[in-house]
């Protein structure tokens, strides 16, 4: 009896880290689909039309002609031919794909170890919130295309960084539900305490810089500047005049959003530092190691994001940057557990 529940345990670890695995990959495949511009070549919401791609020369032309409808085509794209149009339905279709292959690896494992009732419920009932975002995170990925179907050549900004936020804290609950789990402990996230609340604020920091980060790239506004360390030749852009509080919050400027983009990344540097200063001052041993991981986390990070501007938006950089975005964040909640613990 104890060795099929230490197997289902075991199996239960697995499975969550291959969980992890895919939303890490869907996340890459996300990013981009994006940056190739390719979200909108599918207008249609095909929740199980369309598992297979087209088989048939026919297929292929019905789905380029309703890719030819919408203003993206129009106005972008209007030289496109059918194999140039084959490219950009690979990369949302693959996108698509694995959001179905994650939804149900996610299910069908989750209900076998609810059956077999051999997994504690408090790690059951995490995951079983994980999955109603999963869902949400597939409506709202939707709810996103939609917005760029219509009046605009792209996908809403603001609807792209809550679909890029939702999978961030998927892929940071499945990393906490780990740690437990191995730990045989019960850390709750959210739980007032003052010890916690400077390691909690960084993490919320860079959830506001993914935000940005998910603005700039909704907005193209990395095609605006690409120069460092300044914007053009100051470091606040000639074109960017903030003399109204409305100004300083219209998300909609290219300038503003780049600007606080970069901003927010020396901040995160700074806070860090002074998390830094604070553990070794009360001589917190456990977390020297995570601390030295973030640091060198946040080094690639800074350094692909400053690469990514100044190669004209290298798609490949742009990746990178995107993807050291979530490892990141995972040394971030990494360095939160061991003081929470």
């Amino acid at each position: 009896m104890f060795e099929n529940e230490k197997k289902i345990n075991n199996l239960f670890l697995y499975w969550l880290y291959s969980s992890l695995i895919l939303v890490f990959s869907i996340i890459i495949v996300g990013g981009l689909t994006r940056l190739t511009n390719s979200g909108l070549s599918i207008t249609e919401w095909e929740l199980f039309k369309g598992i297979l791609p087209p088989l048939d020369q026919k297929t292929w032309i019905d789905y380029f002609n309703h890719y030819k409808k919408i203003p993206q085509f129009n106005l972008l794209n209007p030289t496109m031919d059918l194999n140039e149009f084959k490219v950009i339905f690979y990369w949302e279709y693959f996108h698509r794909i694995l959001a179905r292959l994650i939804g149900l690896f996610f299910l069908i494992p989750l209900l076998f170890f609810f059956i077999s009732k051999k997994v504690k419920k408090n790690y059951l009932d995490t995951c079983f919130v994980i999955f109603f975002l999963i869902l949400l995170q597939g409506v709202m990925g939707w709810y996103m295309v939609m917005s760029g179907l219509v009046d605009d050549v792209t996908v809403s900004h603001y609807r792209l960084s809550v679909h890029l936020t939702l999978a961030f804290i998927i892929i940071s609950a499945i990393f906490w539900l780990i740690k437990n789990f191995k730990n045989k402990k019960e850390v709750v996230f959210f739980s007032y305490n003052k010890k916690k609340i400077p390691f909690l604020i960084l993490i919320f920091i860079i959830f506001i810089q993914i935000i940005f980060g998910a603005f700039v790239s909704g907005l193209d506004a990395g095609q605006i500047y690409q120069t460092w360390p300044l914007m053009g030749d100051n470091f606040i852009p000639n074109d960017l005049i903030i003399d109204e509080i409305h100004n300083a919050i219209d998300f909609n400027n290219q300038s503003l959003v780049q600007f606080y983009h970069r901003n927010l990344a020396y901040f995160i540097i700074l806070y860090t530092c002074y998390l830094s200063f604070y553990i070794y001052k009360n001589k917190i041993l456990k977390l020297f190691l995570p601390l030295k991981i973030i640091f060198i986390a946040l080094l690639l990070q800074i350094s692909l994001g400053i690469f990514t501007l100044i190669s004209n938006l290298n798609i490949l950089l742009a990746s990178a940057h995107q993807i050291s975005s979530v490892i990141l964040l995972i040394c971030a909640i990494n360095l939160y557990y061991y003081r929470a613990n």
